[in-house]
């Protein structure tokens, strides 16, 4: 008579199909991108020329969005439809000269890049296209100008303030300052309505002569 004792039963787990270990896959990805795309760095593409000649129509950047706080996704994804008030952890204010991309305050549907000029406190007036910020004037290496200095003094676009920025504010501008709607048009942006701040180009493609920008490929913004 044979002992069984010593022996145990081993119960073989059924094989995965392929279909399901696909799908698992694709689901842990999809998972993955998406919470890369909410806390770490997100895409986007430049629609206007608002920034030139610092950024072009058919650039497309990556954008980090832990650099000033952490928000909690409060809207439906790729729907823009929010669910509730912006809520940020640990929230920094931007440096001055930075690119960030931003909330529309105007319409939060659509997304604005600019770049940082006047911080929470600072004294801002341009004057005849020269940026003043508390009384001394900028060095403005980014700007890019079209036209020339408005004798007649022409408001807001090349003489505005003097204006005080406020707490929990930043003032904005296009280095395109001829062609460029921003803070001197619809006022100061609060500092929650930040996605991100823009970091590299990552691809470019020139929609008019359709040809791709191989020597944008990589830049660092700045």
């Amino acid at each position: 008579m044979t002992n069984n004792s010593n022996y145990k039963e081993v119960t073989i787990a059924p094989k995965k199909s392929i279909a399901r270990e696909y799908t698992e896959a694709i689901l842990i990805a999809l998972l993955l991108a998406l919470l890369i795309r909410t806390f770490i760095v997100q895409a986007f593409k430049i629609p206007s020329g608002s920034m030139k000649n610092t950024l072009l129509i058919g650039d497309h950047i990556l954008v980090s969005k832990f650099s000033y706080g952490t928000h909690i996704p409060n809207e439906i994804p790729f729907l823009n439809i929010k669910l509730f008030d912006d809520i940020i952890l640990f929230p920094t204010v931007p440096e001055r000269e930075d690119i960030i991309v931003f909330k529309f305050p105007r319409d939060e549907r659509r997304d604005f890049i600019k770049r940082v000029i006047g911080l929470p406190g600072d004294l801002l007036e341009v004057r005849r296209q020269k940026i003043y910020v508390n009384g001394k004037l900028l060095e403005d290496s980014h700007a890019r100008h079209t036209e020339p200095a408005s004798d007649s003094s022409l408001v807001p676009r090349d003489d505005f303030g003097p204006v005080l920025v406020p707490d929990g504010y930043v003032f904005v501008m296009g280095d395109n300052r001829e062609n460029s709607q921003d803070s001197r048009y619809w006022g100061f942006l609060n500092v929650e309505k930040i996605r991100g701040k823009a970091l590299m180009i990552y691809w470019s493609w020139n929609r008019i002569e359709n040809w791709v920008r191989f020597e944008r490929f990589g830049k660092i913004l700045e």
